[in-house]
C-alpha cells in the first residue's frame, strides 16, 4: 500500500495548479465503472451528470464503462487490477470493502482530503452509511447509491377487505393479521393473491438483516471477522420469514424472485411486499393503483439494513489520475447531485445537506413517499460485510433458501451456516 502515498502529494499540487488555471495540454482521463448493463434509464443519468462534471472540471475526461451486475462488476475491476489496469473510480456494494483492502486494490480517501470544504464533504455522510465504508481509522469508500428495505401496500386491496388504506402494518403480528385478510384463495383452492411477498433470490441475507435487527440482534459484527447465523435473534427472525409461507400461508413458498417481486405487486398478485427503496420510483411510475409506502413493522424494535454501492478509487494508477478520481467523486456525492440521484433513481441520498435542498425539498412536497427512507435511517444497521463476504454471503443465503423451501429447519441450516462460516473466517481471527 506504500507505492501510492508517496504519490498523493504530488498528485493533489497538480489538481490544484490545474484548479488555478494552469496550461494543460489534454485532460487528465479517468475510467468510471459502474454496475449496470449498456444503455438504459439509469445509464443516461449517469452521462448526463458526467457531461456536467467535464463542464465544470475541463481538466478532467472520465470514461463510462457499464461493468453489468455488481458481481460482474468487482469481478471485472479486479481483474482489469491485477491484470495492472485498474480503473481508477469504481461503483462496488459497499459491502465489498474488506474483498478490495484484502486484495490491496483501493487506497483510502483520508490522504486526498487537505481543505476545511474536503472535511466537511467527508464528514457530512450519515453514520450509519459510513460503518461499511471506513476500517482501521480510514474511509475507503464514499456512499454514492446506497439503499434501504421498505414495505409496500396495494390501497385498493385494502379498502376490498375492510382495512384503512392510509395505514400499514405496524408490528409483525399485524403483517400476518393483515396478510391473511388480503390472501385471496379461489374456490378450487388455488391462491390468486398473496397477502406478503418477501424477495429470497441473490441477496436474500439482506431481507434477514432486516428481521434479526427488528428481533434485537445481530447478523455480523463490524469488524469483518464474526458472524451470528446461529444466535437465537437470528433463528426466531429466520423462522418469522417461513412461517408467513408455510405455517401462516400467507406468502408463496419457496424461493421468491427479485425481479418478478414488483411485477406481482403491479399485476395484483401480492398486496403487500418489501423491496428495495431503489425500487421506490419504479413503484411511484409503474403501480397501477394508489399504494402505501411506510418503515418496516416492528418486532421488538424497529430495524432495517442498509444497502448498496460506494464510490471507490484504486490502487496502483498514475497520482494525478487518482486525484482526478476524488474530484469525481466529491462532486457526484456532493448535496445537489446527491439529491438530483435520489430523485431520479430512488436510492437514499446519503448526507442530510442533500435533504435540505431545493430540489428535495420540493420534491418530498410532491410526492410524501419519497421521505420515507429518511425517516428509516435511525432505525438502520450495516449491511453484512466480512472477509471473503462473497463467499460468507453466499453461506447465509443457502441457509435462507434451504430453511424457504423446506430443505432443512431454519435452527439447523442456520448452525450449518455458522460452522462453515466460522471455518472461512478463522484466518482473519486474532
Amino acid at each position: 500500500m506504500n507505492s501510492w502515498t508517496g504519490w498523493i502529494k504530488g498528485a493533489l499540487a497538480g489538481v490544484a495548479m490545474l484548479g488555478a488555471g494552469a496550461a494543460q495540454a489534454a485532460p487528465v482521463e479517468i475510467n468510471f465503472y459502474y454496475p449496470v448493463a449498456i444503455g438504459g434509464p439509469v445509464a443516461k443519468i449517469v452521462e448526463d451528470l458526467i457531461t456536467r462534471f467535464e463542464a465544470d472540471h475541463p481538466d478532467i475526461k472520465v470514461k463510462p464503462v457499464y461493468s453489468g451486475t455488481y458481481p460482474e462488476t468487482i469481478s471485472k475491476a479486479l481483474t482489469a487490477y491485477r491484470a495492472g489496469q485498474p480503473p481508477e473510480v469504481a461503483v462496488m456494494l459497499s459491502t465489498d470493502m474488506y474483498t478490495l483492502i484484502d486484495e490491496d486494490a483501493i487506497v483510502p480517501f483520508d490522504d486526498f482530503v487537505r481543505t476545511d470544504e474536503d472535511k466537511a464533504w467527508l464528514e457530512g455522510f450519515f453514520p450509519v452509511f459510513m460503518v461499511n465504508s471506513q476500517h482501521d481509522g480510514k474511509t475507503w469508500g464514499v456512499p454514492f447509491q446506497r439503499g434501504t428495505t421498505l414495505f409496500f401496500w396495494n390501497k385498493d386491496a385494502f379498502r376490498e377487505v375492510g382495512l384503512d388504506p392510509e395505514k400499514g402494518p405496524q408490528n409483525w403480528d399485524e403483517v400476518v393479521e393483515f396478510a391473511t385478510k388480503l390472501t385471496k384463495r379461489e374456490a378450487d383452492g388455488n391462491v390468486s393473491r398473496w397477502g406478503m411477498q418477501v424477495p429470497s433470490s441473490l441477496t436474500s441475507y439482506w431481507l434477514l438483516q432486516g428481521y434479526v435487527a427488528q428481533n434485537d440482534g445481530k447478523i455480523a459484527d463490524e469488524t469483518g471477522t464474526q458472524t451470528y447465523f446461529d444466535s437465537p435473534e437470528v433463528v426466531e427472525a429466520l423462522q418469522y420469514w417461513v412461517d408467513l409461507a408455510h405455517k401462516h400461508k400467507v406468502m408463496k413458498p419457496g424461493v421468491i424472485e427479485w425481479a418478478t417481486n414488483p411485477k406481482d405487486f403491479f399485476e395484483g398478485r401480492a398486496a403487500m411486499i418489501t423491496t428495495t427503496s431503489g425500487n421506490l420510483t419504479n413503484i411511484k411510475t409503474n403501480a397501477p393503483f394508489p399504494f402505501g409506502v411506510q418503515i418496516l413493522p416492528e418486532h421488538k424494535k424497529r430495524g432495517a439494513p442498509t444497502s448498496g454501492g460506494n464510490a471507490y478509487i484504486f490502487n496502483g494508477v498514475a497520482p494525478e489520475k487518482q486525484a482526478a478520481a476524488f474530484q469525481f467523486v466529491k462532486w457526484l456525492s456532493s448535496p445537489e447531485q446527491a439529491a438530483e440521484w435520489s430523485i431520479k433513481t430512488g436510492y437514499i441520498a446519503a448526507r442530510e445537506d442533500a435533504w435540505a435542498t431545493e430540489a428535495m425539498k420540493a420534491y418530498v412536497a410532491e410526492f410524501p413517499g419519497a421521505l420515507v427512507p429518511h425517516e428509516q435511517i435511525p432505525y438502520m444497521v450495516p449491511e453484512l460485510s466480512t472477509h471473503e463476504n462473497q463467499r460468507i454471503s453466499r453461506v447465509i443465503d443457502d441457509a435462507i433458501e434451504a430453511s424457504l423451501t423446506g430443505k432443512k429447519e431454519p435452527a439447523q441450516a442456520l448452525s450449518d451456516a455458522q460452522k462453515e462460516a466460522d471455518r472461512i473466517l478463522e484466518d482473519y481471527r486474532d
